[in-house]
């Protein structure tokens, strides 16, 4: 039976009808100015009149339905721009058709202003519309005008193009133009940062991105500079001064820039001057406050521009650190020759130390926000460790650590063991360098006099002087050169008594390694060291606990989780699956005759190659005794059984060398197959163990299947 289709409600319909309109009568009006209608006033009827208002209608409607969506955040798209700019274009070329070809100009100015503030694709298809408009209006009339309409196609797209040309070029000088602005703004507060020390002088640190401690940066200069306003604004008050004004010391020590200042007059020096000229270069000198007075006006009077008032009575203190260094000077000035008291001078010098205590608070609430915030990130970095599990996890924990809390260029951990009663050193993991220095990790060196094996024999960070004395001093090995740094430790990875390896750590900046850094990547160093030993004894416990220890294949508990795992993704996406269950043959005769070392000699080799000619997928695992089992995923009884030979073949083409003489063995094994043979794991591993069976009973030495072993039993069932 057919499901009738849905029918729209009267609802959808009405709002299908009015969404129509604008479209509908845009494409009337193309009909009828194609069939040569609107062609002077003498022409105009009710057809005319009709679409003239169903046009007006139409664009009201889109406008309204454009200001709507917008009001509500709605996106407006491609029809939305096409339904008023096609409606629009449809009215402009009304007034031509009746008026003539010399309001065109009226297309120009629509097209430009439709490209200009439409999308491009809404804009270039527009356009396209405009165009096919001309050719009615100027080749479907009586007269064919080819030159008038190659000439409008000409200009229309110059308007189009040029105007979206111009647009775009301005917003962008518009973008370019405002971040130049907070650029601007950012080097303004990062040099007021500098005068006030709250950054060192010659630091470069970038305002750019504002991050959280650029945040707290420029809340610091906000503060002072609200301290300073006020101050002068007492000053201003108190001393009844024309111009109270404090210039600070630029970061070089060498010239006065104005910070803040009152005054009625624009001729304050707004840009750095010569510190050490006129009356403020000998306040600076002497550290001490000036009081001078003329009626004839003061010379000397450097931190107003040319042309600037004639100054009678100046008042000048310098902003003096208890230590007494200069950071700047503070001066009130009055046109008139009324001389300052020594109760100005008192308040100026007081209103200047106020000045000086709002930097210093800053400069010191800087320094407390450092600090903590390299606490912050060495008590994560501790944490990270510790919550590291493996060794490759330590490793990126410390890396990564100690390059956000050192702001290094350049890492590595290397490790160090014991092969053949000699040291051999590991580079384990690297940051901070090339592809090509990137694929070092893993190399291996022997010990040498390098900087790495110095600091393992030794137990002790290097180097202990200056990178520049070690311009060819080898870290790793001869062959290894690391180029380009201007300071280096290296931090040995000490777990008790033992030393487990080396943490490097190098900087391009000379001067990256201060005293509070270094100790906290040398405590990192530490707890790196003891995430390494668990991380190691752990690997070493979970391989005890999975491995068998005389094979070092899988044993037989994890064999089982392993077979499980293998065997839901098997029934899950209903693939095949087969085990192998595999014996030695006479194992007994061989401990017997043998020996039991021989016989131990012999599963490790009959290990070997099982684990050899598997495939990577395989798992292979030692079931108990001389029996061994593989698990072979994604695997029928066929290809089960190539891989089987392979296997048998390879062990009885295998000589033992014992004390008695050589000696060769033969396996067998028996092959079941998921869902072929059975569902269930040990249904699968009880008819593998029957084909192991069948095989010894029928001569050994060969590898028998499911299909195998109950068609030997049909025909021995036949034959009896």
């Amino acid at each position: 039976m057919t499901s009738l289709p849905s029918v729209p409600s009267p609802a959808k319909l009405v709002r299908a009808f009015f969404r129509a309109i604008p479209a509908a009568v845009a494409l009337a009006t193309f009909v009828h100015l194609a069939r040569g209608g609107f062609r002077g006033l003498h022409t105009l009827g009710w057809t005319e009149a009709a679409l003239v208002m169903g046009l007006l209608v139409g664009i009201g409607m889109a406008a309204w339905r454009r200001a709507m969506r917008s009001s509500v955040g709605a996106i407006i798209d491609l029809r939305d721009d096409l339904e008023l700019g096609g409606g629009l274009i449809s009215a402009a070329f009304i007034v031509v058709a009746i008026g003539g070809t010399e309001l065109f100009p009226i297309v120009y100015l629509l097209m430009a202003f439709l490209v200009a503030f439409l999308p491009r694709n809404a804009g270039m298809t527009l356009l396209g519309v405009a165009l096919v408009y001309d050719g009615l209006v100027t080749l479907g009339g009586p007269v064919v005008n080819l030159t008038g309409f190659l000439t409008h196609t000409m200009f229309l797209a110059l308007f189009a193009g040029l105007y979206h040309l111009v647009l775009s070029a301005r917003m962008a000088v518009a973008k370019r133009a405002e971040s130049d602005a907070v650029q601007k703004r950012i080097r303004e507060v990062e040099e007021r940062a500098r005068t006030f020390r709250l950054v060192s002088s010659g630091t470069q640190d970038s305002f750019s991105g504002m991050s959280s401690d650029e945040k707290w940066l420029v809340a610091s200069v906000k503060e002072i500079e609200g301290a300073v306003h006020a101050a002068l604004e007492i000053a201003e008050t108190g001393l009844r001064t024309d111009t109270c004004a404090a210039f600070l010391l630029t970061s070089d020590d060498r010239s006065l820039k104005l910070y803040d200042c009152r005054s009625p007059t624009e001729r304050v020096q707004r840009e750095k001057f010569n510190a050490g000229e006129g009356i403020i270069g000998g306040v600076l000198k002497r550290r001490a406050p000036v009081r001078m007075n003329s009626p004839q006006g003061l010379k000397g009077v450097t931190y107003y521009e040319s042309g600037g008032p004639t100054v009678q009575a100046l008042l000048a203190v310098p902003i003096l650190e208890g230590s007494g260094l200069v950071r700047g000077v503070l001066v009130a000035d009055k046109l008139k020759n009324e001389p300052f008291t020594d109760q100005d001078e008192k308040l100026l010098t007081t209103i200047a130390g106020e000045v000086l205590r709002s930097i210093e608070v800053e400069r010191v609430m800087s320094y407390i926000r450092k600090t903590r915030d390299e606490k912050d990130r060495f008590f994560r970095a501790i944490e990270e460790l510790n919550r590291a599990g493996s060794p490759d996890q330590v490793f990126v924990a410390v890396l990564e650590s100690t390059r956000q809390l050192a702001g290094l260029d350049f890492c590595a951990v290397t490790l160090v063991s014991e092969q053949e009663g000699k040291r051999v050193h590991r580079v384990v993991r690297m940051s901070g360098v090339t592809a090509q220095g990137k694929a070092m990790e893993g190399r291996t060196f022997p010990d040498n006099n390098g900087l790495v094996a110095n600091v393992v024999r030794y137990g002790a960070p290097l180097p202990g002087r200056d990178i520049k004395a070690m311009d060819r001093q080898v870290i790793f090995d001869e062959e290894t050169q690391v180029r380009g740094l201007g300071a280096l430790k290296i931090f040995p990875l000490v777990a008790g008594d033992r030393i487990l390896g080396t943490l490097v750590a190098g900087s391009r900046k000379k001067a990256a390694f201060e005293q509070d850094v270094l100790r906290m990547i040398e405590v990192i160093a530490i707890q790196a060291a003891q995430a390494v030993l668990r991380a190691q004894l752990y690997e070493q416990m979970e391989k005890m606990a999975t491995t068998d220890g005389l094979t070092g294949l899988l044993n037989h508990r994890t064999f089982q989780s392993r077979a499980d795992e293998i065997l839901a993704q098997a029934r899950r996406y209903n693939r095949k699956c087969s085990i192998v269950l595999t014996d030695v043959d006479h194992f007994k005769s061989v401990n017997d005759t043998y020996g039991h070392p021989t016989g131990d000699q012999v599963l490790k080799g009959v290990a070997r190659i099982i684990k050899t000619l598997a495939r990577d997928t395989d798992v292979v695992a030692r079931y108990g005794g001389e029996e061994f089992v593989m698990v072979m995923p994604e695997t029928d009884a066929h290809g089960a059984k190539v891989i089987a030979e392979r296997i048998r073949e390879a062990v009885m083409a295998e000589v033992f060398q014992t004390e008695m003489g050589p000696l060769r063995i033969t396996m067998s094994l028996g092959i079941s197959t998921f869902p072929d043979n059975g569902q269930e794991k040990q249904q699968l591993i009880d008819l593998s163990d029957q084909c192991l069976y069948h095989s010894k009973r029928n001569g050994r030495n060969q590898a028998v299947t499911v299909a195998q072993m109950q068609g030997g039993r049909k025909l021995q069932a036949v034959a009896e």
